[in-house]
């Protein structure tokens, strides 16, 4: 039998507590149901006997208290909503506990922005992460030391998994059925719950937002000017003479700031204005590949497959607002 805790923080996003819990117990009845033994004890873990969220919307009775929970094999650290300083100082009692049964053995998951809390911990310095990509920016800047895997479903690194954004967490849900039980249970589940079994990237979901939450503002004017200025061919060059900074260290300034080379900053800008107008308008393929500044074809769709993980026309067909509308 093995233990599932899954934490119940306070500002905790409910159904990351609800999901795992009801995915878990499933799988018990699914593996009676062909003639085995339940194979997960599954208990709610938290500083209190009751944690109230969503604005008292919802009230949670934990199983048992950190001190009662001496052992675990797997933990889960759930979603986390509003400030997410806040949710690490309100929570800072669960800390030490998940660094504790980590080093006894337990695995520890984190479930979309639960990365934070679990970063918080020191487990992942040194270590890849999956977050939400709506995050990404506020947890490189809070968690410098952790490596941020973008556009990720799934994470695993010495025993420390994490998930991409929101229903990503399924996935890794799935995963960890399927490393406990079998293949053939995680399919099962994957039909029962209707999730795609396989699927390892949150790419095609992701909206690029430039990172300004910096103090370089001549890194900020170039960026502005990359943003409006995206249907042009701009060169890094360009961009350093326009902000009067030599090459080498406008490219050095450029990446601390933002996380991205310029190159990378302006392929981004370009695909994310691509991937507008395919959800908006009728425009071919070609028309909006010229809209936002290429010419060469196989070059835009190599970009714009690397960076959300389809193809031009899988993106346009998979969004386009008619297609959406049949």
């Amino acid at each position: 039998m093995k233990t599932i805790a899954i934490l119940v923080p306070e500002t905790a996003v409910i159904e990351a507590i609800a999901d795992p819990n009801y995915m878990f117990r499933a799988v018990n009845q699914f593996l009676q149901a062909s003639g085995r033994a339940p194979l997960f004890d599954v208990k709610l873990v938290g500083a209190t006997r009751e944690v109230k969220l969503d604005n008292s919307l919802f009230t949670v009775h934990t199983d048992l208290l950190l001190e009662e929970a001496k052992s675990a094999d797997m933990i889960f650290v759930p979603a986390i909503s509003g400030p997410v300083q806040r949710a690490i100082d309100l929570n800072r009692s669960l800390l030490p506990w998940i660094v504790d049964r980590y080093k006894e053995g337990a695995e520890v998951a984190s479930l979309c922005i639960g990365a934070f809390l679990l970063a918080a911990t020191g487990l992942l310095n040194g270590k890849k992460c999956s977050t939400h990509w709506n995050a990404a920016n506020e947890f490189r800047n809070m968690f410098p030391d952790v490596e941020l895997v973008d556009g990720s479903i799934i994470t695993e690194e010495q025993g420390l998994y994490s998930s991409g954004g929101a229903n990503s967490y399924w996935n890794l849900l799935l995963y960890l059925v399927e490393k406990y039980t079998d293949r053939d249970t995680a399919i099962l589940a994957s039909k029962y719950f209707a999730i795609d079994i396989d699927r390892d990237s949150q790419a095609s979901f992701m909206m690029f937002q430039g990172q300004k939450e910096h103090n370089d503002e001549a890194i900020r004017k170039a960026q502005e000017y990359i943003e409006n200025n995206y249907t042009e061919k701009m060169t890094v060059d360009e961009l350093a003479a326009l902000c009067t900074i030599g090459r080498r260290s406008f490219e050095r300034r450029f990446l601390k700031a933002t996380g991205n080379t310029v190159v990378t900053y302006i392929q981004r800008v370009k695909i994310e204005a691509a991937k507008r107008s395919f959800e908006k308008s009728r425009k071919n393929i070609s028309e909006v590949m010229y809209d936002v500044g290429y010419t060469d074809t196989k070059a835009f769709r190599t970009i714009f497959r690397k960076i959300t993980g389809l193809t031009p026309i899988e993106y346009r067909n998979k969004y386009r607002r008619e297609g959406a509308q049949a």
